[in-house]
């Protein structure tokens, strides 16, 4: 808005050229209401129009910058043109703009914004694929590489203002340890090339890296808060909800920031929005108003509805606490509980889900006991759902029955939790950890480090002014940054506001390669098979 949207006000009539980014920061009335009348995607046929400036939104990439020479090369569609690229352009094609199109362009800017932002607290990353981290084979990486991350997480930096420190997890994660050492050479060219012409030193910010191996059970586990939920069991593209209406029509619903009923309802346990739905009906047929949001709540409710009867069923038989029954005492025999999962007439992924859940909870299985897993979920063709978390550095397989240690996990015991929700992300304890300052400097050593009066909790420098808004406050306070590499679940999405709101002081932002939910996981961990038969 600060740089585009100021150039747009200086004409009249305008035109925007690729939308990729555009649509996870704007609404069209936005841009309306700017004068910037048509958004159309770059790669796609356009009639020229002669009398119109045209703003091209684009990765500095030889694809979007081709396609923009071919706008003006022989013919010219447009009267002249604004380029902003999303990231740094490298010479070679800046040069080629200005071979064949120097004399309409007006502007040409780089903006930091090469990344997805998905909610208020949540990042991603354009165009990753998962195997391109776990596979060494040139079909997957699909113009995403640790080096392309590295430059996303820059601009994620940037557009916050933060130069953080960067820490990673030192466990068998090599991509971690390399994506740091990348972020942290790309924030110091970053900033030694800013525009004010000075060199940024660093903020009260923490950037820690981790990977998908880390934790396999939370992008796993069934999950009973509504957002992870439904994205579990509804098949939801996009974001975008489609439904059938009382008189048969096809709807849509866009599940994202605009939506406050959703916002409001998204990480609660799925039993409190059965409770409130009922209330908010009420509330809405008193005053004859509609939420807000595209969503209502009898589309809610068809969306509930939707919600087959046997996850309570299978999550009642494999309880959400790992290894503990309803009352939180450990289960002296996994193997009995998950037998009667394995027998009864459940879907293949979710038998698979609960052996994996099984493997998790043991830190591994001995290749006996694997073979009976896969033959009882009759998946001797597809094993490889099971055998290639092991590329994730995930234990699968042990050489005897005496298991690898499980790390300690902060005590909960003391919260308050339903029954079968009482599995916390691995990924919160690390947040609150790191807010403490107890992060153990062995498992998270520092690539860079941070200034000395980082404190998570709220200790921040006595310059900073204090601000009685815990929204400001948190903006001029510490920040803690943390990235996933190989996708981030709705658990950990949701983990990120419940720290910030329990800290106040200390902001917490995540982000990821992608977002995961558990079907979409499994497939990509099969897919890995094709590194196996390389």
């Amino acid at each position: 808005q600060d740089t585009i949207i100021a150039d747009c006000r200086k004409s009249k009539v305008w035109k925007v050229g690729q939308p990729s980014i555009l649509s996870s920061c704007c609404k069209m009335s936005d841009l309306m209401s700017e004068k910037i009348t048509i958004v159309e995607d770059l790669y796609k046929n356009r009639e020229p129009v002669l009398e119109m400036k045209a703003i091209y939104f684009i990765s500095p990439t030889a694809k979007c910058v081709d396609a923009f020479i071919g706008d003006f090369k022989q013919k010219p569609k447009y009267k002249a043109a604004y380029v902003y690229f999303t990231d740094y352009c490298p010479d070679d094609l800046f040069n080629n703009m200005k071979l064949y199109c120097a004399k309409y362009i007006q502007v040409c800017k780089e903006i930091n914004l090469s990344f997805l932002p998905q909610e208020a607290q949540v990042s991603g990353c354009k165009v990753c694929s998962f195997g391109s981290f776990y596979c060494h084979i040139s079909s997957f990486y699909a113009g995403c590489t640790l080096e392309t991350l590295a430059d996303q997480l820059v601009t994620i930096c940037a557009t916050l203002d933060e130069y953080p420190g960067v820490r990673y997890k030192n466990k068998n994660m090599e991509n971690a340890k390399t994506l740091a050492e990348l972020v942290d050479n790309k924030l110091a060219r970053h900033y030694e090339l800013d525009d004010s012409g000075k060199k940024k030193g660093k903020t009260q910010a923490q950037l820690l890296i981790v990977e998908r191996g880390f934790d396999p059970v939370s992008p796993i586990l069934h999950e009973l808060t509504y957002q992870a939920m439904a994205y579990d069991l509804i098949d939801i593209q996009k974001d975008i909800y489609q439904y059938k209406a009382k008189d048969g029509s096809e709807k849509e619903a866009l599940l994202n920031e605009d939506d406050m009923l959703w916002v409001k309802l998204r990480h609660k346990h799925i039993a409190e929005v059965s409770e409130q739905i009922p209330k908010m009906l009420k509330e809405i047929s008193a005053s004859k108003k509609q939420p807000d949001g595209k969503i209502t709540i009898s589309n809610l409710s068809q969306m509930m509805k939707k919600m087959p009867s046997f996850r309570k069923e299978l999550t009642e038989c494999f309880q959400d606490r790992l290894g503990s029954d309803v009352d939180g005492m450990k289960v002296k025999d996994p193997m009995r509980t998950l037998l009667p999962v394995l027998l009864h007439p459940y879907s293949i992924h979710d038998k698979i889900r609960a052996v994996l859940l099984y493997i998790f909870s043991l830190n591994g299985t001995t290749d006996e006991n694997l073979s009976k897993l896969i033959q009882h979920v009759k998946i001797e063709d597809e094993r490889e759902y099971i055998l290639n978390w092991k590329r994730l550095g995930v234990p699968i397989i042990t050489e005897s029955s005496i298991f690898s240690r499980k790390p300690t996990r902060r005590d909960r015991s003391q919260e308050q939790t339903y029954n079968l929700s009482r599995w916390t992300p691995v990924i919160k304890d690390v947040m609150e950890d790191a807010v403490e300052n107890k992060l153990d400097t062995k498992e998270w050593p520092h690539q860079s480090e941070c200034p000395a009066a980082w404190n998570g909790s709220g200790a921040v420098s006595a310059r900073q002014k204090h601000k009685p808004n815990a929204q400001d406050e948190r903006r001029t306070g510490s920040r803690l940054i943390i990235f996933i590499i190989g996708g981030i679940s709705f658990s950990e999405m949701r983990s990120a506001y419940e720290v910030t709101q329990a800290v106040k002081s200390c902001e917490v932002i995540v982000g990821s390669s992608h977002i995961l939910t558990p079907t979409s996981l499994l497939n990509d961990i099969k897919a890995l098979e094709v590194c196996a038969s390389n």
